[in-house]
């Protein structure tokens, strides 16, 4: 059964998402960002190719050929080269996350976005997953 983690609190959920993505892979796991539209995956992108800033994390789109074998894949759809680790960068619950051995959902500190990140949470909850819970706010000091 998928492990699903909640990171919340999160102040720049991309920012977020890159630096679980380059955890993840430093421990040998293989990561699908899975974001909801163009332009995210368009910033996703770019600061992937600048994060960290003093190494270089590989990654590409699910489409590209190199997808089957790259760490990090930023998709869109539902083309899966892997199930190791799954970040949704979407509002609501990916309805494939449980093809995944792991699901980490990234919450905001913006009102609406905790609102549906609860949402998410309950919805997992209530359906048995094991569920791990992380406050960025207490990392960050706020």
């Amino acid at each position: 059964m998928t492990k699903v983690d909640f990171y919340t609190g999160s102040e720049d959920k991309l920012r977020t998402a890159c630096q679980l993505s380059q955890k993840a892979m430093q421990n040998g796991l293989r990561v699908l960002l899975h974001v909801p539209d163009d332009a995210t995956a368009d910033k996703l992108d770019k600061l992937l190719w600048h994060f960290p800033t003093t190494a270089f994390m590989p990654h590409c789109r699910s489409g590209e050929a190199d997808a089957a074998s790259l760490p990090v894949v930023i998709g869109q759809d539902e083309i899966f080269h892997h199930s190791e680790l799954l970040i949704s960068l979407h509002d609501v619950c990916l309805p494939f996350f449980s093809r995944f051995e792991r699901l980490i959902e990234i919450v905001s500190q913006n009102d609406e976005d905790a609102k549906l990140g609860r949402e998410r949470y309950g919805y997992y909850r209530d359906r048995g997953y094991e569920m791990r819970h992380f406050d960025l706010r207490q990392k960050q000091g706020t």
